[in-house]
């Protein structure tokens, strides 16, 4: 009798894509091997994002075509985890009644469990419960043969209610794990041939709270940059207000510790940020990038910002603008408002209108592109080191791999290269990658 299938279907951050590949693992040791493809799948995972409306839309659009597969095969079952099972528990059996299962952001290990308790034609098994420990943290999910990056998660949830975000309602409170197991997960990922490891929390500066050891987030940077065989450490996402001066020493001192900081400042105006409950100034936010670029000369700052929070003005919007004119960020993320049920923005007044909200993101973005472009540029003529990934999905004759300061660089090379660090001079600079010519060593 051959194995069973598991197709897993994951919308949102690198967070969620960790934890599909920690259900994976879980789910290897009942039995359950990767499809490549929905209808190969004895089991179907939908693991949700509901950061934004439009996430949330595409899980029901998914639900929908997965139906028409489970009436051609009725034994398929069909799982829904993350954010939106969270959130909507019980009521999203009643809008997808072909659901088996729903499980919630601290339930993930309970999968194998939850499962059997499904019968199959009977009615879909819900368990959105929070635990005091979120034991799939741990969960260790080895990475695919000739990976040279992995992801380490070392903390969940989020204790800051940011007015617009649903985190900490769908993900819980603050939980770090063990230094001690972190470092130990590290290694095992070292001792697989893992070179670069980024490590995952809704706000990794705050890592350490409850600890047995008591390490706080720079602490783990410098015991995590002592580990033998990794060679870059990158982390995401950081909350500009537990931003601390130690940390930004560690990108002086750690030498693993690469030079980008994705730091989210979602607006450029004081009044806005108050309302947003951010916890920070537009002027303490710029203060803590130029001691970043003190720290770290040529750092990669990227972030992301919000257009049209309720009662932005054209004044506040335009502080935005200004803001990003000052750092030119070298990338942006930028959304229009979403509303999320149970925020406190929900309860705002002064909606900004639809109309108003796409054409300031259409301005956003099309400044982003020109300072994207204008840091790009800055590279070139550099030699950067590379650590290759692949090979290029604009060529099959070029590889592609990242700068330390997490920029796609592509350039000729030879396949045995996959999985090494090399050095390229950069020769073009595009909007979304730069193109360069590999160094040979010197004899």
């Amino acid at each position: 009798m051959g194995k069973k299938r598991l197709y897993i279907r994951t919308f949102g951050c690198q967070m969620n894509v960790h934890d599909s590949e920690q259900l994976a693992a879980l789910l290897a040791y009942e039995g359950y091997e990767r499809a490549d493809r929905p209808e190969e799948a004895d089991l179907i995972v939908v693991n949700t994002c509901s950061i934004r409306e439009k996430a949330a839309q595409k899980v029901y659009s998914e639900l929908g075509r997965f139906r028409s597969l489970k009436s051609l095969k009725p034994g398929l079952r069909i799982a829904v985890g993350g954010c939106v099972a969270q959130q909507r528990g019980r009521a999203l059996l009643v809008a997808a009644p072909h659901v088996d299962l729903v499980f919630g952001t601290h339930q993930l290990a309970s999968v194998p469990r939850l499962l059997n308790l499904c019968g199959h034609g009977g009615a879909g098994v819900v368990e959105t419960a929070f635990c005091d420990r979120v034991e799939s943290l741990a969960i260790f999910a080895p990475p695919p043969h000739g990976t040279v990056s992995a992801y380490v998660t070392i903390m969940q949830g989020c204790n800051n209610f940011c007015a617009y975000c649903v985190v900490p309602y769908l993900r819980g409170r603050e939980q770090s794990r063990s230094g001690r197991e972190i470092i130990a997960e590290i290694r095992s990922l070292a001792d697989l041939g893992i070179r670069e490891v980024t490590l995952l929390g809704q706000n990794v500066n705050s890592y350490g709270v409850g600890t047995p050891e008591g390490m706080d987030f720079p602490g783990l940077i410098r015991e995590i940059g002592a580990v033998s065989g990794i060679e870059r450490i990158r982390f995401t996402t950081s909350h500009p207000k537990d931003l601390s001066a130690d940390l930004m020493q560690c990108f002086r001192e750690v030498e693993s510790l690469c030079g980008h900081i994705h730091l989210p400042v979602q607006a450029g105006s004081n009044r806005v940020l108050v309302r947003m409950n951010r916890g920070y100034t537009r002027e303490g936010y710029l203060d803590k990038v130029q001691r970043l670029r003190d720290a770290c000369p040529n750092i990669s700052i990227t972030s992301d910002i919000i257009v049209g929070f309720p009662g932005e003005t054209e004044a506040d919007f335009r502080e935005t603008l200004d803001l990003m004119g000052k750092i030119r960020f070298d990338n942006l993320f930028s959304f229009k408002y979403s509303r999320r049920e149970g925020t406190a923005a929900m309860k705002m007044t002064e909606p900004v209108a639809e109309e108003v909200k796409s054409e300031r993101l259409k301005i956003l973005q099309a400044l982003q592109d020109e300072h994207t472009q204008e840091r790009n540029r800055l590279s070139i003529g550099r030699v950067e080191e590379i650590l290759v990934e692949g090979v290029s999905r604009a060529s099959s004759r070029h590889l592609t791999g990242r700068t330390r300061g997490n920029k796609i660089v592509n350039f000729a090379g030879e396949e045995r290269l996959i999985g090494r660090t090399v050095r390229c001079r950069i020769t073009e600079a595009f909007l979304h990658s730069l193109r360069g010519e590999l160094q040979l060593p010197e004899a």
